[in-house]
């Protein structure tokens, strides 16, 4: 539904070469579009909308399409994960949800969509570790946004009290799956060498997924279910008694995003590291210069990164 004229609109406002834009231009200049359906093709007709969904420059336009997409009160901030759009909403300005909403849905309608009030949610989170004064009061449901206490976000399950343990049964669940597909695999003949090599990638892969971002937040008795299931690979052959464990693997997976962020200046993570340190003196070795912050919440990955090894 992407209006080509506003996306095209929007890309000429990018400091690209003309000829990238010329070449954009053609591409969605005289698209046409028809249905098959029970042998019966409909006629041909042009177009002028959608992103062509499936090709290469799908995604990245409507990335520029929502990038003019931001919150109205000062505080909130907005999340765009391609069609994916998180707004964030501190306590203190519940008062400016409708605002918010009523904000997404105009630009929506300038910009040829329309938003799905049906398939949006809110939700509210709680950290269960601190005790919140009596006076805290829970702001009402909105009248046509569904209230949930858990939501996928990217793949990953987050319950309003930030706990993993959703996620991590989910997970568990999926890959139990693919364990009685491996099982079957062996029965027609595969050899060991391979269920192995589909058991890292599928499995191992599944368990892990995103594991930066969620694993400071996983309780012990979640990380416990995690690496009892990899011995149960172990016990059926899929995977090796000397490969690394599940807190293994989530380490190195840390180090190496941690190491991305740290040297690469446009990652999108880069802008959360703190300063660095100015003075020539050291102390003991450290694996990171940068200044250490207040540790707030230490299951934050930057901050579990800046504050890892310190003590």
């Amino acid at each position: 539904m992407v209006r080509h004229h506003t996306l095209l609109t929007k890309m000429a406002l990018l400091h690209i070469p003309d000829s990238i834009y010329n070449w954009l231009v053609d591409f969605f200049r005289d698209r046409k579009h028809c249905t098959k359906f029970q042998g019966i093709t409909s006629q041909i007709l042009d177009i002028s909308a959608s992103i062509v969904q499936g090709s290469v420059v799908g995604p990245v336009s409507y990335v520029i399409n929502a990038s003019d997409l931001s919150t109205v009160t000062t505080g909130n901030s907005m999340h765009k994960y391609a069609d994916d759009t998180y707004i964030v909403i501190p306590a203190r300005n519940a008062h400016s949800r409708e605002a918010e909403l009523d904000h997404v849905a105009e630009w929506a309608q300038s910009n040829n969509l329309k938003l799905n009030r049906a398939k949006s949610a809110e939700i509210i989170f709680q950290d269960c570790r601190r005790k919140l004064p009596p006076s805290t009061l829970i702001p009402p449901p909105l009248s046509d946004i569904c209230r949930v206490s858990q939501i996928k976000i990217l793949g990953i399950v987050v319950t309003n009290h930030l706990s993993m343990s959703n996620h991590v049964r989910d997970v568990i669940s999926k890959c139990g799956q693919s364990i009685y597909a491996l099982k079957a695999l062996r029965c027609h003949g595969m050899c060991d060498g391979a269920l192995k090599g589909v058991y890292r990638a599928v499995v191992i892969a599944r368990l892990l997924y995103a594991s930066p971002a969620w694993w400071g937040y996983a309780s012990t008795s979640d990380k416990q279910r995690i690496e009892a299931f990899i011995r149960r690979g172990v016990r059926l052959g899929f995977y090796g008694t000397g490969d690394p464990t599940a807190q293994q693997l989530a380490d190195a997976a840390d180090e190496a995003l941690f190491h991305a962020v740290r040297y690469r200046a446009h990652h999108v993570l880069h802008h959360f590291l703190p300063e660095t340190i100015r003075h020539r003196y050291t102390l003991r070795p450290r694996r990171h210069n940068f200044v250490l912050t207040t540790k707030t919440d230490d299951r934050n990955f930057i901050v579990r990164q800046l504050f890892r090894d310190i003590y």
